[in-house]
């Protein structure tokens, strides 16, 4: 079956409780939401790397949160992760740097007018590395004008960690809504609930129908 979920997601009574506090700050403030670390919690080890990591690079570090959302969200439509595509920060949302009509324009973000020149080339680099692009001196040159080495360090290495993440959790079908139900923290517009989500992923217009073609050149 090709819905069929891949991997279980480990019962509550059988995580620790410093894992059920985290699964528990999942469900409220989301990013990311707890399926996905349940799935996790079957190696404790795996699950706190994740945690961990994507605390310290994702919502704190040195680098705009709301470009390394960009950039998770680009990731979200190249490698079509929907559990992944159909969460958002609320943090970066909060913000007001991150909305959904930029989110349609990602897959097509040097030609839109949504996006300033440090997105465009932070979204570059999450593209030339998604879609392992060869880069040369212009392009490190146009990251060098608008990014530090420890901005470019810390960028990297958030999308390459959410990069391999989704590229993994695609897999698994897993889906919003089945653990800790009942809170919609982080989901986008639309997937507040199980029966949104549902109804927006059987329209016509979902973005996961659209696809996307990798690009053959770094800009």
């Amino acid at each position: 079956m090709a819905n069929e979920q891949r991997i279980s997601y480990v019962p509550l009574e059988k995580m620790t409780p410093e894992m059920r506090a985290e699964i528990e700050r999942c469900a409220r403030e989301g990013t990311p939401r707890p399926e996905s670390s349940a799935v996790r919690a079957h190696v404790p080890a795996a699950f706190w790397a994740f945690a961990n990591s994507w605390r310290d690079v994702f919502h704190a570090g040195i680098c705009d949160h709301a470009i390394k959302e960009l950039a998770r969200l680009y990731v979200s439509r190249a490698v079509t992760c929907e559990f992944c595509g159909n969460q958002r920060s609320i943090k970066a949302a909060e913000s007001g740097a991150v909305n959904e009509v930029k989110v349609d324009e990602l897959i097509d973000f040097e030609k839109s007018a949504k996006y300033n020149e440090r997105e465009k080339a932070a979204l570059a680099y999450a593209e030339a590395i998604t879609w392992r692009l060869e880069t040369d001196d212009r392009f490190w040159k146009r990251l060098r004008q608008h990014f530090s080495e420890p901005e470019l360090v810390e960028l990297g290495c958030f999308i390459a960690l959410t990069m391999g993440q989704q590229s993994w959790l695609r897999l698994l079908n897993i889906e919003h809504h089945e653990v800790m139900a009942g809170g919609s923290a982080s989901m986008a517009p639309g997937f507040e609930s199980a029966e949104a989500l549902a109804k927006s992923k059987s329209s016509p217009g979902y973005w996961a129908k659209k696809g996307a073609a990798p690009k053959k050149d770094a800009a």
